[in-house]
């Protein structure tokens, strides 16, 4: 899992990306490509 300031550019990186917030950090998740996992902060 990559850590980063800024998800936005790691959204774009695969079509099925989801930016979700969870238990106040900030994720980016992928159902099908796991391997595009990231977390803000």
């Amino acid at each position: 899992m990559k850590v980063r300031n800024s998800l936005r550019s790691l959204k774009k990186r695969h079509r099925d990306c989801r930016v979700v917030r969870r238990k106040g950090r900030v994720y980016v998740v992928n159902k099908t490509q796991r391997r595009f996992k990231a977390r803000q902060g």
